[in-house]
């Protein structure tokens, strides 16, 4: 193992979660990159081998020595975040653009530095027919998104990544300068 991803690894198994994460380590795609860890974290109550009800995510960190043209680096975060809304939530026109600040606020309260930002954020809305009728309509926000660290201290990456995680499952901010807009959580209707 390189010395470089050596030391990212200790990082980010480092990093202080809230309390409301239940943080596991997991296989990793093997062929994305020569190197990489990932985490998988829910926010509680705890599942085992199913997702939270109130919120999910993963997190990979990728190490490539040849640091490919695109990442811009040797590094490369990747991650993966989901929570269940209230319908009317789903539906607000700017809630896309409220998930990507939460992340980028997020990172930038824990310090973390990076470049090369981008990602997608998803709103899903549902309606059940047939046998799902009685699940009504409910609603998703999903959001993926991946940088180039430029620090080495991965762990304030994976503190903000769990920050988001808290705030799309409706948690309040652990950090100044993190705002909040009123979210409720909720099943299908």
């Amino acid at each position: 193992m390189p010395a470089a991803f050596g030391a990212a690894l200790d990082a980010v198994r480092r990093a202080k979660l809230r309390a409301e994460l239940v943080l596991n380590e997991i296989p990793s795609p093997g062929n994305l990159a020569p190197y990489s860890v990932a985490l998988s974290a829910d926010v509680t109550p705890a599942r085992h081998d199913t997702d939270s009800e109130l919120g999910t995510g993963r997190f990979i960190l990728l190490f490539d020595p040849s640091a490919p043209e695109a990442w811009g680096g040797q590094f490369r975060i990747v991650c993966f975040a989901q929570a269940p809304l209230e319908t009317d939530i789903g539906l607000d026109p700017f809630l896309a653009d409220v998930a990507w600040s939460w992340l980028v606020d997020a990172l930038d309260a824990r310090g973390a530095h990076y470049t090369a930002a981008s990602g997608t954020a998803t709103k899903i809305l549902s309606t059940g027919y047939g046998e799902l009728a009685s699940q009504g309509d409910g609603a998703q926000i999903e959001l993926r998104a991946s940088w180039t660290p430029l620090d080495h201290d991965l762990s304030s990456h994976v503190e903000g990544w769990g920050e988001l995680l808290c705030m799309l499952a409706g948690l309040p901010p652990a950090v100044e300068g993190v705002s909040l807009l009123a979210a409720r959580r909720a099943g299908r209707e």
